[in-house]
C-alpha cells in the first residue's frame, strides 16, 4: 500500500498532526519506542497559558484554545499562575507581569493561595487564573482515536532506518518493515534533523535543550491541589502540584544531544537552592527525578510546512516546549497548507512558521 502521509514521531506534534491529515488521506504513524508520546511530550509540565511563549507562539496558543477548552469534552482544568521576585528583582518581574498579563497582589493575598510563601524574602507576587492544568495522556489518545477512525494505522516499536526518495514516492525502512507514502512528515522531535538528514533534506539547526525535574512530597504536609503554578521572576525556577506532590525544576535549558534525557543532579540542585528561599518549608526528601528535551529552531519558532528542498516532506518541529499548547493549531495549519486552503491564522505568522524563512 502507498500511504498519502507517512508521519514520523508519535510524540503530540505527530499524533496531532496525523489527525488533520487523516481527514485528507490515508495516514501511516511510526513511532520509534515501544510507547507513544515517550520522551518529551511524556514529561511536559502539562500546563496551557496563552500567553507563555515566543510572540508567534502566542497566536499559536490563542488559536488552540477553543480546542483545548471544548473538543471531546475538553482536556483543561483550572489552575492558575503565579510569579514571585526577591527585592533585587524587580525589574524581570516587571516584564513578566506585562508579559503574560498578571495582576500584582499582596503578600497577604499570595499566601492565601500558596502558604508556603516566605514573607521574608518574596518581595512581590502576580497572579492570574487563566492558566489550567493540560491532561497530555487524554489528549494523546483523543488525536490517536481520530487516526484510526479516519482508516489510519500508528504502529510503536518502528524506528527509522533508511529514507529514500524517487520522483513522487518515498520509501522508508524500519530494518524489519518497508513503507511507500507520497508525502513524510517529520515531527521526530529533537530527532528531525537526524531525520532529514536521512532524507536527504537539508537539517535546520534545531537544538535540544534539557529541562530537569524534581519530585517530592508536598511541602510541609500540605494539601496542594489547589495551589497555582509558581514561577520565580524570569523563570529561574518553577514549581507546580502534580497529584497530590509537588514538582520543582530549576528551568534549565542546556544544550543535549538527541537522547533519553535524564536529570543532571548538580543542576536540580542549583535550582532547588534558587527556589528554596521563596518558601518557609525545606525540602528534605526528593522522591524522583527526570529530563526531557525542549527542541527550538534557530530563532525559537515552530517549523510548519513544505521543506524547501523537497516539497513533499513536511516540517512539523521546534515545538521547544510548547507542543501541547500549539498542537491543534499548528496542526490544522499543516493540514491548511496540504491541501491549499487558506489558513485562520494572520499571513504573517504563516509566514514566521514556514520553513522557507530558513532558505
Amino acid at each position: 500500500m502507498t500511504y498519502d502521509f507517512l508521519i514520523i514521531g508519535g510524540g503530540i506534534a505527530g499524533v496531532s498532526t496525523g489527525a488533520e491529515l487523516s481527514k485528507l488521506g490515508s495516514v501511516l504513524l511510526l513511532e520509534a519506542e515501544d510507547a507513544l508520546a515517550y520522551h518529551a511530550s511524556g514529561r511536559s509540565a502539562a500546563l496551557f497559558e496563552t500567553h507563555y511563549g515566543h510572540p508567534v507562539t502566542i497566536e499559536l496558543n490563542k488559536a488552540s484554545k477553543e480546542h483545548h477548552m471544548s473538543a471531546n469534552g475538553g482536556v483543561l482544568s483550572p489552575r492558575g499562575l503565579m510569579f514571585v521576585g526577591s527585592a533585587t528583582e524587580a525589574d524581570t518581574f516587571a516584564q513578566d507581569v506585562a508579559t503574560l498579563h498578571l495582576d500584582e497582589i499582596g503578600l497577604d493575598e499570595a499566601r492565601g493561595l500558596i502558604p508556603i510563601l516566605d514573607p521574608y524574602h518574596v518581595a512581590m507576587a502576580a497572579y492570574h487564573d487563566a492558566a489550567w492544568d493540560l491532561d497530555t495522556d487524554r489528549l494523546v489518545q483523543d488525536y490517536v482515536r481520530e487516526i484510526k477512525a479516519n482508516g489510519g494505522s500508528v504502529q510503536s516499536g518502528a524506528r527509522v532506518a533508511e529514507i529514500t526518495h524517487n520522483p513522487g514516492l518515498w520509501h522508508v525502512s524500519t530494518g524489519t518493515d518497508s513503507f511507500e507514502a507520497r508525502i513524510v512528515v517529520n515531527a521526530a522531535g529533537a530527532w528531525a534533523d537526524h531525520v532529514a538528514a536521512l532524507a536527504g533534506v537539508h537539517p535546520l539547526g534545531l537544538k535540544p535543550l534539557r529541562r530537569s525535574m524534581a519530585r517530592m512530597p508536598a511541602p510541609g504536609g500540605h494539601d496542594v491541589s489547589g495551589w497555582p503554578m509558581l514561577i520565580g521572576a524570569g523563570e529561574s525556577w518553577y514549581a507546580k502540584p502534580d497529584a497530590g506532590a509537588w514538582l520543582v525544576s530549576p528551568a534549565e535549558e542546556d544544550p543535549a544531544e538527541p537522547h533519553d534525557a535524564w536529570a543532571d543532579d548538580l543542576v536540580l540542585a542549583e535550582g532547588i537552592a534558587r527556589y528554596q528561599p521563596f518558601v518557609t518549608e525545606e525540602v528534605t526528601r526528593i522522591t524522583s527525578t527526570w529530563a526531557g528535551l525542549r527542541t527550538f529552531s534557530p530563532d525559537r519558532c515552530l517549523v510548519l510546512g513544505p521543506a524547501s528542498d523537497k516539497p513533499d516532506f513536511i516540517w512539523v518541529a521546534g515545538q521547544g516546549g510548547y507542543g501541547f499548547q500549539t498542537a491543534p493549531a499548528a496542526a490544522r495549519l499543516v493540514a491548511d497548507v496540504m491541501a491549499g486552503r487558506a489558513s485562520d491564522l494572520p499571513p504573517e505568522i504563516v509566514a514566521r512558521l514556514s520553513p522557507e524563512r530558513f532558505t
